[in-house]
């Protein structure tokens, strides 16, 4: 009797691991190789080069390299006109907050029973569709044409004009031209929160909504105590996003202004030291700081979150 349990459990393991199982190990393994192989060499191998490289004083050609070991970090930390584009950040953290606080607020509008919720959808996130630079040529000719100063004309400024009003240098005038980009980036990226916040809302068991209304509570009372709670981890996601978007933002400052009056970021120093000053070496040591203090943020986010469960 023992002996037949001893073979009959054998027989089991053999059929676990034959050639069935090692069929759909090779499947899988196949099908996940070409994309890692992808992965480290276009992601992995640049990124430990980079980091490399941030020891080293470099041009864009690596012609008479030379190791200098953390002198770049020390120029990074002691030079203030690199940490000073930070402040701009600012300026995108709280219109990323913004940004998802009109998401969830839209997103909760067009989950309620309202004609035509799916055209608005549309239209609200069309412009996450269309190409960034596209985006940013598209707003560069609606606040200003030309330099600001001997040209202000643009599609609002003439939309001003019409109404007796004078012209405003959108775009040259410190401070006000980052409160535009910032304007730009969520028209571009509020599509996008909007979608998240959509699908997380709609996940939520219809049964909940119809209970709530039959106890009689209101649609803010709804969204305070079914929509919000149940939607939390997309919230927490969509602000690291944000938070990070805001640190690296590059492509419409970058279009619209060249990081010009006071509206350069970390980032396009960064590219401006490498493919402008030909500092490859520095360059690559900013971007490992500026991924740092992404990461270190990150941290700090899912600490106090976690804090508050």
């Amino acid at each position: 009797m023992a002996k037949n349990l001893n073979m009959s459990g054998r027989l089991e393991r053999n059929n676990k691991f034959g050639r069935s199982y090692w069929n759909k190990m090779l499947t899988v393994f196949l099908f996940l190789l070409i994309p890692t192989v992808l992965l480290v060499i276009f992601t992995y191998i640049p990124a430990a080069n980079m980091i490399g490289y941030s020891f080293e004083e470099r041009d864009q050609f690596g012609v008479n390299v030379k190791f200098i070991g953390l002198k770049n970090y020390k120029t990074v930390f002691t030079t203030p006109e690199y940490f000073a584009a930070f402040k701009n950040s600012l300026y995108y953290l709280a219109g990323s907050f913004i940004q998802l606080a009109l998401a969830l607020f839209l997103a909760t509008i067009l989950c309620s029973k309202i004609r035509f919720s799916n055209f608005f959808k549309g239209v609200l996130f069309f412009p996450y569709m269309i190409n960034t630079v596209a985006v940013a040529l598209i707003f560069r000719r609606f606040f200003q044409k030309g330099d600001g100063v001997t040209n202000t004309d643009g599609t609002l400024n003439s939309i001003i004009a019409l109404f007796g009003g004078e012209p405003i240098k959108f775009l040259s005038t410190e401070g006000l031209v980052n409160i535009c980009l910032v304007f730009v980036s969520i028209w571009r990226y509020i599509g996008f929160d909007l979608v998240m916040f959509i699908g997380a809302i709609q996940s939520v068991s219809p049964d909940i909504y119809e209970a709530a209304e039959l106890d009689g509570a209101n649609r803010f009372q709804v969204f305070k105590y079914i929509i919000a709670p149940s939607i939390r981890p997309i919230i927490l996601l969509q602000m690291i996003l944000a938070v990070k978007g805001a640190i690296s933002v590059y492509e419409i400052p970058f279009i619209i202004t060249g990081g010009r009056i006071g509206s350069s970021t970390f980032v396009i120093q960064t590219t401006e030291t490498a493919f402008k000053f030909q500092k490859v070496g520095l360059a690559s040591a900013m971007a490992v700081v500026l991924f740092l203090i992404i990461v270190v943020v990150t941290i700090i986010q899912k600490l106090v979150f976690k804090e508050e469960k």
